[in-house]
């Protein structure tokens, strides 16, 4: 049985996300100030669009509105998507930051930045980027050697099409 409000609304609302396609992240209850925040971040395998995640606010809200779930005092209802440099907790986070450059943690100390190529049940392989003109190198890790996972933002990164693009040229 759920103790935590967190916990109540997510097994309220988590339904609701999951039937309009979309993946319930992580729900909070903040105070700010006198005020009260539900934030509820979303995402989906292909992303989640403005438009889905304003859909998903408008049923969320009525659902808390006809069930009274956070009560008789003001709230505000945020929801959005878990950002670019998002940490990757679960599974399906590992899979859809495939092709992205990530910063690991290892269990055994030390830090690592990749690109994953794959994943799979057991782990993934990542290419880890050349260093002074050297080959990128490919590398196995298991999900027990991972301690913590964050996407990176790259700003100058081509694209597979720029490159396929350029090698025509």
């Amino acid at each position: 049985m759920s103790t935590t409000q967190s916990e109540r609304l997510r097994e309220l609302l988590e339904p609701l996300v999951t039937s309009q396609g979309l993946d319930l992240e992580e729900i909070a209850v903040d105070s700010v100030g006198r005020k009260r925040v539900l934030r509820v971040v979303v995402d989906s395998d292909t992303g989640a669009d403005l438009d889905a995640i304003a859909d998903v606010s408008r049923a969320l809200s009525a659902k808390l509105d006809e069930t009274n779930a956070m009560g008789d005092a003001a709230y505000d209802l945020e929801v959005g998507t878990p950002g670019a440099e998002r940490a990757l907790t679960e599974h399906r986070h590992f899979v859809r930051a495939t092709d992205r450059l990530v910063r690991f943690q290892l269990a055994e100390g030390g830090e690592l930045v990749a690109r994953i190529l794959t994943v799979d049940e057991d782990g993934l392989d990542v290419e880890v980027p050349g260093v002074k003109g050297r080959k990128a190198t490919t590398r196995r890790l298991g999900f027990p050697e991972i301690a913590k996972a964050r996407v990176q933002v790259e700003f100058n990164r081509k694209d597979k099409k720029d490159m396929k693009e350029e090698e025509e040229a």
